[in-house]
């Protein structure tokens, strides 16, 4: 399939890529049909941010990224019962996801660790959920970012 996407421009994207989300995501119910595009560094290696980009909105694209890069002890309790619709999860086919909010000012760049993204990644089905947890939607990550930065150049 070809989508002519507002960041990406046109992009082929494979059927098997397409992630569905029976009641789309939060803010945005109509939306059901998402891929994950990611973005490469110079080196060739995946950046902390990938893009869920919309199938049915060519112009919507959410940032989002793995909360263990940020926050390695985010484990959120969930009611297996909100998954259900999901189908089996387990530890291997399970790939969880936080939308980033990147402001004008750079230094506030955040993620929701409130609304995390869960997606099955065999059968292909995700749902955006809330968690009970007392986990903050605006979790400051750019300082986080910098610290892992520094690391990784030395």
């Amino acid at each position: 399939m070809q989508l002519n996407t507002r960041l990406f421009g046109e992009i082929e994207i494979e059927d098997e890529k397409i992630i569905f989300f029976e009641k789309g995501i939060i803010g945005f119910p109509h939306c059901q049909r998402f891929t994950l595009i990611y973005d490469e560094g110079e080196d060739g290696r995946k950046k902390n941010i990938s893009w869920l980009q919309s199938i049915e909105e060519p112009g919507f694209a959410l940032p989002v990224m793995d909360p263990l890069i940020v926050k390695e002890d985010y484990a959120p309790n969930v009611d297996q019962e909100i998954l259900n619709n999901l189908g089996m999860l387990t530890e291997e086919n399970t790939y969880v996801l936080v939308t980033v909010t990147v402001p004008a000012d750079i230094k506030k760049l955040s993620v929701n660790l409130k609304a995390p993204i869960v997606i099955n990644v065999e059968n292909r089905r995700a749902d955006q959920i809330i968690v009970e947890d007392s986990f903050p939607v605006k979790y400051p990550i750019y300082e986080i970012l910098q610290v892992k930065k520094e690391k990784a150049g030395e």
